[in-house]
C-alpha cells in the first residue's frame, strides 16, 4: 500500500487574509502487492479481488486500485461488488486486462448473465488510467454467434450512480464492450471501443434502465451499434462522437415480444458517422408498448453512411402474429437539424413508421444528403410520418 498525502490551501479572503491547511489522503492499492504476476497467461483474478477488498473497505479516505503499466493481466469472468464505504473508488487502469482465451471460463455461469467484468453497487466508481480491456472476443464469434449462446459481455456497469470512465481502450469484446444498467449520472468521455466490422452484436456502449448519461469525445468502431439506448432511459446527453463502421447510434429495439419500453430526452449532436451501416436509427417492434419522445439530432456529419436517417417501426425478425398486433411504440417529438455528407444507400431518408399512431411531430430543418456515388441520387421514403420538413434534401414527401 502506498499512502500520498495531498495539501488542500483553503484561501479565505475576510478583514483579515489567512489559510488552512486540509490534509487529505489516498491510499494506493497495486494489484502486484496481492500477488498478481501480470504475464497475461496466469489468471490474476484473486489478486484483483483481495486488492478490491482493501479497496472498498478503506474508511474515511479516497481508495485507489491500481493496475500498472507494462504489464498484461488474465482475468476469468468476476465481480467487483460494493457498496464500499468512501464517496469515490478509483479503479487506475494503467496496464492490460485480458480475458481467458477458452470459452471453459465461463461454465457454470448464469447464462441469462453473462458478463466478464462487472462493478455493482458502486457509487462514485472511477475508472481511467490509459489503459486497456480485451474480451478475447475471437474465440466466441465463429463458434458461438447467436443471441442466446451465452456470449459475455465485457465491461457491466450496474447501480453504480456518479459512474466516471474515461481515457481507456476497450476492444475485441465477445458481445457489447460496456453495458450501463440501472446507474444514473454517467459520465464517459476520450475512450475508444474497437472490434472487426463483421464481430457479431459487438455493440460500442449499451444503456439501460438509466438517466442522466453524458458520453463525449469518444471513437467507436465495431461490429453493431456504436452506442445503444435501450428501453427506461432518458435525458441522454451524446456529443462528439465518431462511430463506424458499426450499425449507428440507435434508440431500441424497443418493444419485443408485446413488451413495455420508453425512452425520452436524448440529445446527439456534433457527431460523425464514417462508413458506419446506419447513422441515426429508431427501432421498434410491432407489439410492444410505451413511448419514444423527445429526441434531437443536430449537427451531424456523414462519410459513406449507410440509411443516415431512419426510423424503423417494424423491425426484422416479426412473425405474423406480431404483424397483427395494433399496439406500437408510439414515437413523437423527433428532431434533425443540420444534417450534411454522403449516403451510400439509395434511401437516405426512411421513415418507415407503423400504421395506427404512426410517427409524429417529426422536424427536419437544413438536412442535405446526396449519394457517395458520382451521378447517382438519393431519394426519401415515407410511410405514416407526420410533421415539418424545411430545407431538406432529399424532399421528403410526407412531412408539409
Amino acid at each position: 500500500m502506498e499512502t500520498i498525502t495531498i495539501c488542500f490551501l483553503l484561501y479565505f479572503i475576510s478583514h483579515c487574509s489567512c489559510t488552512r491547511l486540509q490534509e487529505a489522503t489516498i491510499n494506493t492499492f497495486n494489484v502486484m502487492n496481492y500477488g498478481a504476476i501480470g504475464d497475461g497467461r496466469k489468471d490474476d483474478s484473486q489478486s484483483f479481488l483481495k486488492a478490491w477488498s482493501k479497496v472498498c473497505s478503506t474508511k474515511n479516505t479516497i481508495a485507489t486500485l491500481k493496475v500498472p503499466p507494462g504489464k498484461t493481466f488474465m482475468l476469468s469472468p468476476l465481480q467487483f461488488s460494493g457498496p464500499c464505504y468512501f464517496s469515490s473508488v478509483h479503479f487506475q487502469l494503467e496496464g492490460k486486462i485480458v480475458a481467458p482465451n477458452n470459452k471453459e471460463a465461463w461454465k457454470g455461469k448464469d447464462e441469462d448473465f453473462q458478463t466478464w467484468i462487472q462493478f455493482s453497487n458502486v457509487n462514485g466508481l472511477i475508472i481511467n488510467g490509459g489503459g486497456q480491456i480485451d474480451g478475447g472476443g475471437y474465440v466466441w464469434w465463429n463458434s458461438c454467434k447467436g443471441e442466446s449462446c451465452g456470449r459475455p459481455t465485457a465491461l457491466h456497469i450496474h447501480k453504480c450512480n456518479n459512474f466516471q470512465l474515461h481515457d481507456t481502450h476497450h476492444l475485441n469484446s465477445a458481445k457489447n464492450h460496456i453495458s450501463i444498467n440501472s446507474s444514473n449520472n454517467t459520465h464517459i468521455f476520450n475512450v475508444t471501443i474497437t472490434a472487426p466490422q463483421d464481430s457479431p452484436n459487438t455493440d460500442g456502449i449499451d444503456i439501460s434502465q438509466s438517466s442522466h448519461i453524458l458520453i463525449q469525445h469518444s471513437t467507436i468502431a465495431t461490429g453493431d451499434d456504436c452506442i445503444a439506448i435501450n428501453t427506461h432511459t432518458s435525458n441522454i446527453n451524446i456529443t462528439g462522437v465518431t462511430c463506424g463502421p458499426g450499425h449507428g447510434i440507435s434508440i431500441g429495439s424497443l418493444g419485443e415480444k408485446g413488451s413495455y419500453g420508453i425512452v425520452e430526452q436524448v440529445h446527439v449532436s456534433h457527431c460523425s458517422f464514417k462508413g458506419a451501416k446506419n447513422g441515426m436509427r429508431i427501432k421498434t417492434w410491432q407489439g410492444g408498448f410505451g413511448y419514444v419522445r423527445n429526441i434531437l439530432f443536430e449537427h451531424i456529419l456523414l462519410t459513406n453512411t449507410g440509411n443516415p436517417i431512419i426510423i424503423d417501426q417494424d423491425y426484422e425478425g416479426v412473425n405474423e402474429e406480431e404483424k397483427k398486433q395494433e399496439s406500437a411504440i408510439h414515437i413523437s417529438g423527433v428532431t434533425y437539424r443540420d444534417v450534411q455528407g454522403t449516403s451510400i444507400s439509395e434511401i437516405a431518408i426512411n421513415l418507415n413508421c407503423g400504421e395506427g399512431a404512426g410517427c409524429n411531430n417529426i422536424f427536419m430543418d437544413a438536412i442535405n444528403i446526396i449519394s457517395a456515388s458520382s451521378g447517382s441520387k438519393v431519394r426519401a421514403s415515407c410511410n405514416n410520418a407526420h410533421g415539418i420538413a424545411a430545407s431538406t434534401s432529399p424532399h421528403i414527401s410526407c412531412l408539409s
